[in-house]
């Protein structure tokens, strides 16, 4: 049954794609291609990063209610870049080649990451203590970002200021090959780890007696888990809430915890939403900017359904 609803999910996705690559085509038609797909490409990663880090997240944490973005990994990245801003200034910052600085962005993120959640993990701390240290984080790193943002000069707050803010619309089309890169290497990891998460999905006691090396692998998928935070956040922007919708409807579109079917299918989930939506609001509705207003207005109205009729394992 799972089989046959991962290919529904992929037909649908395909639609999509194809709905968003052909309708409202004119002009140059070629060169419209060519800007689609180099959109398109950015949208599937974007839906694919933030699919299979959510997932791993969810099960390393054994909740499903907590996201990397509602932890503050996002907000993290954006107080990084405007970290770099104010010591190096708007052109320093500016005249860094974009994948270097996308890669040292990385590195630091995951540096970060490991050393704030990682004790969290080890001592198995409880959810509400894991949601509330995930809300103070996030508040922390806005806060700092947003003091970053007034101490420097506002020509320099203009080089970053698109970042801090999700736009479907505006992609990094200049980060592709590079977090086209990470985020294939995110997907081969991750499949091959699917076992691995079937049991750490079971529990810390349970994976560690049936030979799981506990903090190592922990530490392994969240330096995963924050490199592809990184290449969703860094392409368009934050989205808090789109990873923990698009999880949540495809554990129940497939009915299952097993990854080797829910990976895929929170993938799928996750483009359909994403390029179907973009194209059902740039060409249907001619208001492309607002699709993320829905995703977070929809995705947080899921994260309240959830937290308040308890829907954790």
């Amino acid at each position: 049954m799972p089989d046959r609803r991962l290919l529904c999910l992929a037909g649908a996705a395909l639609l999509c794609i194809v709905a968003f690559m052909t309708i409202g085509l004119r002009g140059n038609i070629g060169f419209v291609l060519a800007l689609r797909a180099m959109k398109l490409a950015a949208l599937l990663q974007v839906s694919v990063s933030i699919a299979v880090s959510t997932v791993i997240f969810q099960t390393v944490t054994n909740n499903r209610i907590l996201t990397p973005s509602i932890m503050g990994l996002d907000a993290l990245y954006l107080f990084v870049q405007m970290l770099l801003v104010f010591l190096l200034g708007g052109l320093g910052y500016a005249a860094l080649d974009a994948q270097l600085k996308f890669g040292g962005e990385i590195i630091v993120l995951m540096a970060l990451a490991t050393g704030l959640l990682l004790p969290m993990l080890r001592r198995r701390t409880d959810m509400g203590l894991m949601l509330l240290a995930g809300i103070i984080f996030g508040i922390l790193f806005r806060s700092l970002h947003s003091l970053l943002a007034r101490l420097i000069d506002p020509n320099d707050f203009a080089v970053v200021q698109g970042a801090s803010f999700a736009d479907f619309n505006d992609v990094r089309t200049d980060l592709l090959a590079f977090a086209a890169v990470l985020t294939i290497a995110g997907i081969v990891i991750a499949w091959r780890a699917r076992h691995v998460l079937d049991v750490m999905a079971l529990g810390a006691d349970t994976a560690i007696g049936l030979g799981i090396s506990w903090s190592r692998t922990v530490t392994g998928l969240l330096l995963l888990v924050s490199a592809l935070v990184a290449v969703s956040t860094a392409l368009v922007g934050p989205v808090a809430f789109f990873g923990l919708l698009v999880v949540a409807l495809a554990e129940r579109i497939v009915d299952t915890r097993n990854h080797a079917a829910l990976m895929p299918a929170a993938m799928l989930t996750a483009v359909i939403i994403l390029v179907g939506g973009q194209t059902l609001f740039q060409h249907a509705l001619s208001s492309s900017s607002t699709l993320g207003v829905v995703i977070e207005f929809v995705g947080g109205f899921a994260f309240l359904v959830l937290l308040v009729f308890g829907s954790r394992k």
